[in-house]
């Protein structure tokens, strides 16, 4: 019987350097260079504890699937480099690491999650949306029309992480 596990990983674990580089391909195979131009300068200490995490999740000694956040402010935890191995994908793995990401965020301190997907990732915008997520941008819209200007192409997300308690009369 097959075991998944999570573990903490440093981002610049070399196990995670063919992983970040076919993600990074996959992002240049649907969007070309178009996010070149505001490429993210990103340092490693973001990712690691206490404000930061990188997590990979393991199925028989192997990476199937990872996610990390960073902060974005003293409440906030950004979400990034949410992958699923991609003969593995629809199975719910995604599903599993965001929701280890945002059990573990909350831990550290954050009230919310904050996150971006690209306008050609419908199955990332699904995934978002049925894990709670709110989007802030029109759903009704053509997603393409995101990545004309006054736009970036990033559609943005957030979620609380602190449950409402408050009673209804």
């Amino acid at each position: 019987m097959s075991t998944e596990f999570f573990r903490d990983v440093s981002p610049q674990a070399p196990e995670l350097e063919p992983i970040i580089t076919g993600l990074f391909g996959e992002y240049a195979a649907r969007y070309g260079d178009y996010f070149s131009k505001d490429a993210e300068v990103e340092l490693t200490e973001w990712y690691l504890p206490p404000q930061g995490l990188f997590i990979v999740l393991e199925r028989d000694g192997e990476i199937i699937a990872t996610g990390a956040y960073k902060p974005f402010d003293e409440n906030t935890a950004e979400l990034k480099r949410i992958w699923t191995r991609s003969d593995l994908r629809r199975q719910g793995l995604a599903w599993k690491v965001v929701s280890e990401l945002e059990r573990r965020a909350r831990l550290a301190g954050y009230s919310q999650v904050y996150l971006t997907t690209g306008f050609r990732q419908p199955e990332a915008v699904r995934l978002y949306l049925s894990h709670g997520y709110q989007p802030h941008f029109d759903l009704t819209r053509d997603p393409e029309e995101y990545s004309l200007p006054p736009y970036d192409g990033r559609l943005r997300f957030t979620k609380s992480l602190v449950e409402n308690h408050a009673k209804t009369a």
